[in-house]
């Protein structure tokens, strides 16, 4: 392995990746890399959150990669859009908070004001030869499917036509499109943003360090990963898995139905129900099921709750991790469900997962470290890697 006082190139680093094995080091740690993913993530599609966030006119959120921050917010006339959150005087950020709700949005450095479509509504003592339709916010690609918002700050993301159609077989089956948020969660996880990708793609690790989610998933036994070559008998939906380049480009995603161990019906403490059906998912159909979406996003929807995992790449060594809890928009909290109930299977697990990434963190880091092959149970973090490896020599210049 190189000393890191005498880098190669990324070119070099991506050429010297055996087949199979996990990746180099620098991959990890080196701050070149990193901007390099940066700028291969900010043209793709990352989840912004739910719709239920932002119901009224006036609502608001934002999400953030890296250094860019996007507004989502609903217009007046019910639309939802998507501005960069850089105001067009000197580049303040217009909102701070992850959601508020406003009638128009106000910078707070100088006070310009922007209607909910981004135009910009006022600009104090300005010359007169300055003209506020040349000033409104960017408007950056917002994509809405099954409930589920997607943004782009790229200016051509990639197609979501069969990763959109996929993920939206689902989320209509479970009803997420009529869902609210119950609950969101905040994990900071001291790890390079890869190895968190990478350990929620495999389920090698599962028996070992979590022993609450083996007893109720088949995932975790060996040979359990299979893609169905028909759609379920009980859901309907049928598992897709699409993870390498196409013509004109395509957005990466799977959709992956996960048996649930006998007698268990959801991902609880007891393996029943903790909050009403959502959709029109049966019960008894003692499965759920995994989707995700471009490099960042996971999707688990069992028959009476689902989940959202957004992962967000701050730093080198830090990545941000926002956990988001669905239920059926009627369901009452202390009535219909527990809240601590609804979320102890992926409270615990989140927990658990940050605590081993951070020591896989540490380990790449030291002199010793040197890749180790896939397991068998590791095809989807070996195609995962794989992919990333394609994308990343695009977007490396000196490759």
């Amino acid at each position: 392995m190189k000393p890191e006082t005498a880098r190669s190139s990324i070119g070099a680093l991506i050429g010297d990746h055996r087949d199979g094995h996990a990746l180099e080091g620098g991959f990890y740690t080196r701050q070149d890399v990193f901007e390099k993913d940066m700028r291969l993530l900010l043209d793709r599609w990352v989840c912004a959150g739910h719709v239920s966030d932002v119901p009224q006119a006036g609502d608001w959120l934002t999400t953030e990669l890296g250094r860019e921050s996007a507004i989502v917010v609903r217009g007046d006339d019910g639309v939802l859009r998507a501005l960069a959150n850089v105001c067009r005087h000197r580049g303040s950020r217009i909102c701070d908070a992850r959601r508020g709700a406003a009638s128009i949005l106000t910078c707070p450095y100088h006070a310009w004001t922007y209607h909910l479509d981004g135009t910009l509504r006022r600009a104090r003592e300005m010359p007169t030869d300055f003209d506020p339709s040349d000033h409104g916010l960017q408007r950056l690609a917002l994509a809405e499917i099954g409930g589920l918002m997607f943004v782009s700050f790229g200016p051509d993301p990639p197609g979501l036509g069969e990763a959109g159609e996929a993920l939206g077989a689902m989320t209509r089956h479970f009803g997420w499109e009529s869902a609210r948020v119950a609950e969101r969660r905040q994990y900071d996880v001291a790890a390079n943003w890869k190895l968190v990708m990478e350990n929620y793609h495999e389920c090698y690790h599962c028996a070992p360090a979590h022993p609450e989610f083996s007893v109720l998933h088949t995932l975790a036994r060996p040979g359990a990963r299979r893609l169905a070559s028909k759609p379920d008998s009980l859901t309907g939906i049928s598992d897709h898995e699409a993870w390498d380049p196409a013509p004109g480009g395509r957005e990466v995603g799977r959709v992956m139905h996960s048996p649930l161990a006998s007698g268990c019906s959801s991902g609880s403490r007891d393996g029943g129900p903790v909050a009403p059906l959502m959709g029109g998912a049966p019960r008894s159909s003692g499965t759920s099921v995994f989707s995700e979406l471009g490099f960042l996003a996971a999707f688990l929807a069992y028959p009476d709750y689902g989940v959202i995992y957004r992962f967000m790449p701050c730093e080198t060594f830090l990545t941000r991790m926002e956990l988001i809890w669905l239920v059926r928009a009627d369901a009452v909290e202390g009535r219909d469900y527990v809240l601590e109930d609804l979320c102890w299977l992926w409270e615990i697990t989140s927990l658990a997962d940050k605590a081993i990434i951070e020591r896989n963190q540490q380990g790449v880091r030291s002199r010793f470290y040197r890749p180790g092959p896939f397991s068998l149970m590791e095809p989807g973090a070996a195609a995962y890697v794989a992919r990333y490896l394609r994308e990343l020599a695009l977007v490396a210049g000196d490759c």
